[in-house]
């Protein structure tokens, strides 16, 4: 569960929100101009004090509304899949299937918030521009494992540059993207997930 707990962070720094109702509406906006987005990452965690605790690469896939496939090939190999509606999250070395419902993932997980238009969610956070992009706080009261998430886009436009988590504890997770590959067509199969036979399956989706 402290992997699944760790990606969901990581997550959370992909859909943040606004209090600035200027810089808000701003990365909203251009967030809505990114109807899908694919591309190779490369990772880099560090504790509080700046040493280097792991590195990591995989590749990441988004489509409007609510469809993530974020696949982190090394060091290990997980999945994390929303269909929109349910998520799927597969540890291919705990062989182990956990089930979550999309929707109630967006307090934890601001990352679901990129393919996100509803203002509900986006008023639990404040957004302020900065020289490269922008930075994503949780407005108090909401439960986050988030204490900053920094976005910036790649020239100015509608592809993410780089994505930089700060959780409560100080340690920092930064991603870097190549190879996108902005608003092409991606086959919503993409984003389905069937579980593979043998594995343990965790359903915390209660059915709905």
């Amino acid at each position: 569960m402290k992997k699944l707990n760790s990606l969901l962070l990581v997550l959370s720094g992909l859909i943040a929100a606004p209090s600035f109702a200027d810089d808000s509406q701003a990365l909203q906006d251009k967030l809505a101009t990114l109807k899908s987005f694919k591309a190779q990452f490369a990772q880099k965690v560090t504790d509080k004090e700046g040493q280097a605790v792991m590195q990591g690469e995989g590749t990441i896939a988004l489509k409007q509304p609510m469809m993530i496939r974020w696949e982190q090939t090394n060091p290990g190999d997980t999945l994390f899949v929303s269909n929109g509606d349910k998520t799927y999250y597969f540890d291919s070395f705990a062989e182990q299937v956990t089930i979550m419902n999309t929707h109630s993932l967006i307090d934890s997980t601001p990352f679901v918030l990129l393919t996100s238009k509803d203002p509900a969610q986006w008023e639990k956070y404040s957004v302020q521009a900065t020289d490269s992009g922008y930075s994503v706080t949780p407005n108090k009261g909401v439960e986050s494992q988030v204490e900053q998430l920094d976005i910036t886009f790649v020239d100015n436009q509608a592809g993410l540059a780089t994505l930089v988590v700060t959780d409560n504890s100080g340690q920092l997770s930064s991603f870097t993207f190549n190879d996108a590959k902005v608003n092409t067509e991606l086959d919503a199969t993409v984003f389905e997930f069937t579980p593979p036979e043998g594995v343990e399956i965790d359903d915390q989706s209660h059915g709905e």
